[in-house]
């Protein structure tokens, strides 16, 4: 019997999968791209009852691709996009709207907890900001705001935790997952804390089992084999946060080690063991959860901006129909003829300055109000500038991070190792390199973190005896180094780019209320 390994991941604007072998070698991969429901402001959904039926479909493209037969896979693990919540019912279904990770609808739940139970205390236990932590806020928006549709819910699951559950029947959340439950997730003593759970009024019984990302936490059965395509009986791990399952494949394993992703989020991510770092102010500024080598004892710190490749996916959507056609017919990625017009633009584009704030911020500013800013257009700019702005301001909303985390004593190991999604754009890696003023390298093998799910897989069911080969698979290419005058040139728009937010920040909440008092959006 052969033993492969099988991960897949869901990300908010898709889902791929990767089927393994115990070599390292990909014998099969697949991905589907899926909607982004974004019907009302701050609203952002999946419709939830897809990610079972995209499981099924990934899962026999890897088969047929690889000509591997079910009874082949040694083990399975799931990966997804963090924050995000999939209600289930008590028959084990669930509700048709799922949250992702843009979504920031539950402004008034946040006020309420800041009132009555404390931004100071909250921190204290989860380690993590109120504000970017919305499954149990989204748990109180759902009992404030749809009371009966509430007293459906039987558990609140993860993405990732939803896909587990539908294959063994196990409701989970891995330790990694845990911290984006927020509010009352003790993020050193792992557990959901009892007072907290109380003082909120949410039943403890609405949440999963926790457990470490390695645990083998249930076994495929009949039904879930019969409707995914894999055999019965096989074992399926406890699953890690997608960024992890990434920088996992990348050979991030030891403190220290820096990873970027360009996916729907942008985002960097330093491995650490330092708990005192997460409570500090310095922790404060960034997003902090376990990782998945050492889950019990090892955190990564993360900087996010929210829609960091979201915004060229926007771009293409919604202003690229030719490319998109083009990339229909022909094949050829509508993000790299995007790409391709963009390298014509010189640095600076011509005085255009582009706020990727398209559903509000989250690491440095932490403002749900904020929005997408193009300034400085002329009647000079295209579209092509518009284009390269975007990369830009995603490097300086990244950058804007990494500045906070600069003097705050965290052990860095560069390069930075730029991973998934948009990374594969040369151009980008350029300005993020000049950007950051440090070197960067890009992941030969750049499948992500279904790569990672499959390698947790195999350290979860024995076929590897630990993560070491992550690092032994995982070889960099493309070495870039900071130039000097490029680095100056940009810091002088970046200095800008902070003060056109400052300058536009009382503005943006007088916006977001006259938003949410226009006829049809009460």
């Amino acid at each position: 019997m052969a033993s492969l390994l099988l991960g897949v991941d869901f990300g908010t604007g898709g889902a791929k999968a990767a089927l393994i072998d115990s070599a390292g070698q990909q014998l099969g991969y697949a991905f589907e791209e899926y909607p982004i429901l974004t019907d009302r402001p701050g609203w952002s959904e999946h419709d939830a009852p897809r990610y079972w039926e995209v499981f099924g479909r990934l899962v026999r493209a890897v088969l047929d691709e690889s000509r591997c037969a079910p009874a082949d896979i040694r083990g399975v693990a799931i990966s997804s996009a963090l924050p995000s919540v999939v209600l289930v019912d008590r028959d084990g279904e669930p509700l048709p709207r799922a949250y992702n990770l843009m979504d920031r609808r539950a402004t008034a739940e946040v006020t309420w907890l800041k009132e009555h139970i404390g931004a100071d205390r909250i921190f204290a236990i989860t380690g993590n900001r109120l504000e970017d932590h919305p499954a149990l806020v989204n748990v109180l928006w759902e009992r404030n705001n749809r009371p009966e549709r509430f007293k459906t819910i039987a558990k609140v699951l993860t993405i990732d935790g939803f896909i587990t559950f539908k294959l063994t029947g196990q409701a989970t959340v891995h330790y990694s997952a845990a911290p984006f439950f927020g509010i009352a997730y003790d993020i050193v003593g792992r557990r959901f804390e009892p007072g907290l759970l109380e003082a909120i009024g949410v039943d403890a019984a609405l949440l999963p089992r926790l457990c470490r990302c390695e645990d083998i936490v249930g076994e495929v059965t009949p039904r879930a084999a019969a409707e995914s395509g894999l055999a019965a009986g096989t074992p399926v791990a406890g699953g890690q946060v997608d960024c992890n399952a990434g920088w996992l494949q990348g050979g991030a394993l030891e403190p220290g080690d820096i990873q970027m992703n360009l996916g729907t989020a942008g985002n960097f991510g330093i491995i650490h063991r330092d708990r005192d770092f997460i409570f500090s102010e310095s922790g404060a500024a960034s997003i902090n959860f376990a990782y998945t080598v050492g889950s019990e004892d090892t955190y990564v710190t993360v900087p996010t901006t929210t829609t960091g490749g979201q915004t060229l996916r926007y771009l293409r959507d919604q202003f690229s129909p030719a490319e998109m056609e083009i990339e229909r017919t022909t094949g050829i990625s509508a993000y790299d003829l995007l790409t391709r017009q963009a390298e014509r633009v010189p640095m600076g584009c011509e005085g255009l300055l582009f706020l990727p704030y398209l559903m509000g911020e989250r690491t440095p500013i932490w403002d749900v109000n904020a929005r997408g800013v193009l300034f400085g257009l002329s009647l000079n700019h295209t579209r092509s500038h518009v284009v390269r702005a975007a990369m830009e301001g995603v490097a300086f909303a990244l950058y804007h991070s990494f500045e906070t985390l600069s003097d705050s004593g965290l052990t860095v190991n560069y390069p930075l190792v730029l991973n998934e999604g948009g990374a594969r754009s040369s151009l980008w890696r350029r300005i993020i390199t000049d950007v950051f003023d440090v070197g960067t390298v890009l992941l030969a093998r750049r499948t992500g973190a279904p790569f990672g799910d499959a390698i947790l897989a195999g350290v979860a069911t024995g076929v590897f005896k630990d993560f070491s080969v992550a690092r032994e698979w995982a070889e960099t290419i493309e070495p870039m180094e900071p130039d000097a005058d490029a680095h100056a040139f940009y810091m002088e728009r970046f200095a800008l780019f902070k003060q056109v937010y400052q300058d536009l920040k009382e503005d943006l909440v007088v916006l977001a209320r006259l938003r949410s008092s226009a006829p049809g959006q009460g």
